[in-house]
């Protein structure tokens, strides 16, 4: 088992699969990544070499904001709307639904956080 940019790929994953499971990277920057390193999708995590993992990895922290960074980006960008007050930032804040769904008979979950 190999960590790549903190995420963790299974040895018997082919590559296609196993860097989509990092936080940050969907199909397309997937693709795109194979294709600049030259590695074909369907070789497995446990066929590469120690090389192409540290290119892999060098690549993805030149290139994307991934895993722990995208984390912190998104949690900032909360915190500045609940310091200024928004709509959504109170939302947030309240635990409730925030994009418009049904609150009164649903969304359950959100509201025993909040009964607490």
């Amino acid at each position: 088992m190999s960590y790549i940019s903190g995420a963790r790929s299974l040895p018997d994953e082919q590559v296609k699969i196993a860097s989509t499971k990092m936080d940050g990277i969907g199909p397309k920057k997937a693709i795109q990544l194979r294709y600049r390193l030259g590695i074909s999708g369907n070789i497995k995590m446990n066929e590469l070499t120690k090389y192409q993992i540290d290119q892999i990895d060098q690549m993805i922290a030149q290139d994307h904001v991934v895993h722990w960074e995208l984390k912190r980006e998104e949690r900032a960008d909360i915190e500045r709307l609940i310091s200024i007050s928004r709509y959504r930032g109170i939302r947030h804040q309240d635990g409730s639904s925030l994009r418009g769904q049904r609150t009164h008979t649903n969304a359950w979950t959100a509201r025993k956080q909040i009964r607490k």
